[in-house]
């Protein structure tokens, strides 16, 4: 007979709520094997309508009714909340950090000696299904605790397991790379409307460009350069476009981008 997965969440912002309906998509809990806690009630409102499931203001009542802990809180509230339900952890629990930059050694030493802890880095888009997660495990999490956080967040999108030391890479790439992704999409949708189409159709043909994109790079396993050739004609449109990008230095823009997210995330990190 299977175990019952019972999850709680440590926070009940949008990143939990959207991780709790992929749970429920997914069929990998029921509304009633989960609950969440937040101080604020817009948040546990927002998180009983969408979810269905309940809420409390108690941090310890969620340690209680649960065995998977994902902590939700903002950075600056882990210590406060890890504090609270450090009396009432146990060897059954797993906790699930997706607390920006907070690093596992900092989670497990407030909690009690052989705390198993995975932390992940997930990112905006999970709010829709289509997340890309990295995630670390801790000294005393099992191959079945990763095996499980690996599902859980395949729920809402793709997830990879990485060693800690590489999740502010992940920050500094999938973390951040979505305000990337909207910036160029904006600069399409620009370039569309400067040769003449209404703003509206550049933009859902910009957005849906870079959509189309990316779901060959993902289904197909290509390589993007090799899919980017099959596009590229002898002396057609496309090189010429691509002859503009690299002028203004495009590619190496992005790489610099990515180093200085990962660069702020790890100072970060270490506050």
């Amino acid at each position: 007979m299977a175990v019952t997965l019972t999850i709680g969440f440590l926070g009940a912002g949008k990143m939990a709520t959207a991780l709790a309906r992929g749970f429920v998509n997914a069929e990998m809990a029921f509304p009633r094997e989960m609950i969440a806690s937040d101080p604020y009630a817009t948040a546990r409102e927002h998180f009983a309508t969408e979810v269905g499931a309940g809420v409390t203001t108690a941090n310890v009542e969620v340690a209680a009714f649960a065995k998977v802990l994902i902590l939700a809180t903002k950075p600056d509230q882990v210590a406060a909340v890890l504090a609270e339900i450090n009396p009432h952890f146990t060897s059954h629990h797993l906790l699930i950090s997706i607390a920006a930059g907070v690093p596992l050694a900092k989670i497990q030493a407030a909690l009690p000696a052989g705390a198993r802890v995975i932390r992940v880095m997930p990112n905006t888009p999970a709010l829709i299904g289509a997340g890309a997660s990295a995630y670390a495990a801790g000294t005393h999490a099992t191959a079945a605790d990763a095996e499980l956080a690996g599902r859980l967040l395949s729920a809402v999108g793709l997830a990879l397991p990485v060693k800690e030391a590489l999740l502010d890479a992940v920050t500094g790439l999938s973390g951040s790379g979505p305000a990337y992704a909207y910036q160029f999409i904006e600069a399409l949708s620009d370039g569309g409307v400067a040769a003449g189409l209404p703003r509206d159709v550049a933009t859902r043909l910009a957005a849906q460009t870079v959509f189309g994109a990316a779901k060959m790079v993902l289904e197909t396993g290509l390589h993007p350069g090799v899919l980017k050739d099959q596009v590229t004609s002898p002396g057609g449109t496309t090189i010429e476009g691509l002859h503009e990008l690299e002028k203004g230095r495009l590619r190496g823009t992005v790489m610099s981008a990515v180093r200085a997210a990962t660069e702020r995330s790890k100072k970060l990190g270490q506050t």
